[in-house]
């Protein structure tokens, strides 16, 4: 049975956790739409433009998850990409026990991931950069959880290339802002994020993925209150 989702209080700005924020790129696009947002995380990140508490993610969503509206999670990706099982290092599985705190919360809630972690999501929402008009694709995995879902915007087909890792963004080419990239200054512009480095950008959700999960999350509340 699908629940509710909580209404919040009218007079206030919708109350977001940001966990496993790194430098807010998931935090910023629930910003631009009007939300309150905190983020949390284990490693300091100076860098984060949003209000900031380091602390354990899972530990702060099961202690604390029930106070925000809605709570996006990003539990860190290293044990499902392609680079960290070529090099045989083992990670923690934190989508499972991330899981299970935001399902204790009786929160609305999304866990992202990367396209490699698909086995381990529960029927995951697709969002491609280029359907944001960005010159990158930069798929990323959404689970949603507490009575929300959303609906992605239609997916577009992959017509440009990808210039190889490394190297200056081809013209007619889409770049690939993973590992060691070129065109900090240039991904910075592409996907809004003005604020962070090169460390931010390989890892961040560009602020365009979650101001369109915030965009239907409001409808859905809006439509629970009707």
């Amino acid at each position: 049975m699908t629940q509710p989702i909580p209404i919040p209080h009218p007079r206030r700005p919708l109350r977001v956790l940001d966990a496993f924020c790194c430098q807010g790129g998931a935090g910023m696009g629930y910003h631009l739409a009007g939300f309150d947002v905190t983020g949390i995380d284990l490693a300091p990140q100076p860098r984060n433009p949003l209000p900031f508490i380091q602390a354990d993610a899972i530990n702060f969503i099961r202690t604390h998850g029930a106070d925000f509206d809605f709570i996006h999670a990003s539990p860190p990706c290293q044990r499902y990409s392609r680079a960290q099982k070529i090099q045989q290092r083992e990670h923690p599985d934190l989508i499972a026990p991330t899981r299970a705190a935001l399902e204790a919360t009786g929160r609305p809630w999304v866990i992202e991931n990367v396209e490699e972690a698909a086995s381990e999501l529960r029927n995951p929402v697709t969002l491609c950069a280029a359907a944001f008009g960005m010159h990158t694709y930069r798929h990323r995995l959404f689970e949603t959880g507490g009575g929300f879902t959303f609906t992605p915007p239609p997916h577009p087909a992959h017509w440009a290339p990808l210039t190889k890792m490394g190297r200056p963004r081809a013209a007619e080419h889409f770049a690939h802002y993973v590992g060691n990239f070129s065109g900090v200054a240039e991904a910075r512009i592409d996907m809004c994020v003005p604020w962070m480095n090169r460390d931010g950008i390989r890892e961040c959700i560009p602020p365009a993925y979650t101001r369109h999960i915030a965009t239907q999350l409001l409808t859905s509340m809006l439509e629970a209150a009707a």
